[in-house]
């Protein structure tokens, strides 16, 4: 039963267990079957539960829904959580040596909720150092491969997250975004990453809450997996000033819409990106779908040009802010490109940060105006597809040079700017077989809309079904 069980969607996983056709200890016992086998050679899920612990937390499921307890959405469904965030009784190392073996006291809130939605936590999910860069390397435990091509990277931040649903170790992920660490892994693995509406998601600890730049949400194979969690994830907390009122079970809607007529703006570079050409031609391939769908598709962007320094000086503000202090005793600890980055930070001044808020409050009435005549923007998610895992980062795309680590990821950070939801969608594959995602934005607080887009591509393509050679 192994590999029909892992094969199967989140959804149906969760909904099998309900009827009783399974159990939630066969769902665990065949998903520690796939980790045991497939994980040595990927690495993206670490400091793992021992498999009897594991097992015993299935059993513990099962007795309470034989009990006749009530039931979350993802109850029974096994999860790692990333390494970003706190999960009792697993070390929160951010990648980082200063803190591995570190134990938290508190769950954070999306972790609090996962864990209340039934969902089974089994370890944590590789990232980068700090989360910092898309691509998930870190010298507490290396590096995460990419499941189609073991030579190269499952991106990042939340890689790890994105390889282990690629591979079909775990059915469901958490993530974050700041720069696209929820989108580049999903682009980057074949798999859904969809970086929500700030706020939609509630988010404690948060010490920056007016800073609209790192949100928290959902991976999944599919994009009803995505939305099965949503489901356990969003609505109002008091502990996040932010936060919505909105109703949960929002999410449970049917995804299937008629897209006939509605307008849309299509750009694989954003008007002015350079973009790897295989890349670009799967994000133009994509075209014919959107208007087979009935979708309007219009040739047209917004101008962001003004979202690089916004982003990169909001950025830098963040990390000087959070890291500063640590920069100062543990510099020799500390990656390179982190050490960059918040110096960055610690040389703006407070008129700087100012304008910088302002410039991101214009450019989101600029995107927002944009989008009252266009429903969605089409583009890519990232300009180049997954590359070497032994470099830190591109340093050239189609002949332009690079300067700093980030460069590469300005399709994805320039939409963070815009405070608009964002999904990367599975969108086919370079003539060298590496994945690529196309990223779907919409109007601010439109996310279901997004995902209902999401849907339509993902049922029209069908290339989520490709599953990488490693996964069995």
């Amino acid at each position: 039963m192994t590999a029909e069980i892992i094969h199967s969607t989140a959804v149906d996983l969760a909904a099998r267990i309900k009827r009783k056709e399974l159990s939630a200890r066969e769902v665990m016992s065949a998903h520690l079957d796939q980790i045991e086998r497939v994980n040595p050679t990927i690495n993206a899920i670490v400091a793992m539960l021992p498999p009897e612990e594991a097992l015993a937390l299935a059993d513990a499921a099962d007795a309470r829904q034989a009990a006749g307890e009530s039931l979350g959405v993802l109850h029974g469904l096994p999860i790692a959580f990333k390494d970003l965030v706190n999960a009792t009784g697993f070390p929160t190392s951010q990648g980082s040596p200063i803190f591995a073996g570190t134990y938290p006291e508190k769950d954070d809130l999306i972790v609090e909720r996962l864990r209340k939605a039934g969902a089974l936590g089994i370890g944590k999910t590789n990232v980068p150092e700090f989360g910092l860069g898309s691509h998930s390397f870190n010298p507490v435990y290396g590096v995460t491969r990419n499941p189609y091509n073991q030579t190269k990277t499952a991106g990042g931040s939340s890689g790890g997250a994105g390889a282990a649903l690629a591979t079909r170790m775990l059915p469901i992920a958490d993530g974050s975004d700041m720069g696209g660490s929820l989108r580049n892994p999903g682009n980057f693995n074949n798999v859904v990453g969809f970086r929500n509406s700030a706020g939609l998601v509630p988010r404690w600890p948060n010490g920056m809450p007016w800073l609209p730049l790192s949100v928290k949400g959902a991976l999944g194979r599919t994009v009803a997996d995505v939305a099965l969690q949503l489901q356990a994830i969003v609505g109002y907390d008091r502990r996040d000033q932010n936060s919505w009122h909105i109703d949960p079970a929002s999410f449970a809607r049917p995804l299937g819409r008629d897209f006939k007529g509605v307008k849309i703006a299509f750009s694989p570079d954003l008007g002015s990106l350079p973009v790897d050409p295989g890349v670009r031609g799967v994000v133009e391939a994509s075209r014919p779908v959107f208007v087979d769908l009935g979708l309007d598709v219009v040739d047209t962007a917004p101008d962001l040009s003004a979202a690089d320094r916004i982003f990169l000086d909001l950025r830098a503000f963040s990390l000087a802010s959070g890291m500063g202090e640590l920069l100062k005793i543990h510099r020799d600890q500390i990656k390179p490109e982190a050490i960059w980055n918040i110096e960055e930070g610690l040389k703006l001044s407070a008129v700087d940060v100012g304008q910088a808020l302002i410039g991101q409050s214009q450019l989101f009435q600029q995107v927002h105006d944009f989008m009252e005549e266009y429903e969605f923007l089409v583009t890519v998610v990232n300009q180049v597809p997954p590359f070497d895992h032994d470099i830190r980062y591109p340093t050239v795309i189609d002949g332009v040079q690079l300067d700093t680590y980030l460069d590469w990821m300005r399709s994805a950070y320039w939409i963070t700017a815009t405070a608009h939801p964002a999904v990367s969608v599975p969108g086919g594959f370079t003539p060298d077989g590496l994945p690529v995602g196309i990223q779907i934005v919409g109007r601010h607080g439109a996310d279901f809309e997004v995902l209902q887009l999401a849907h339509a591509f993902e049922q029209a393509t069908g290339h989520w079904k490709t599953v990488p050679t490693v996964a069995g």
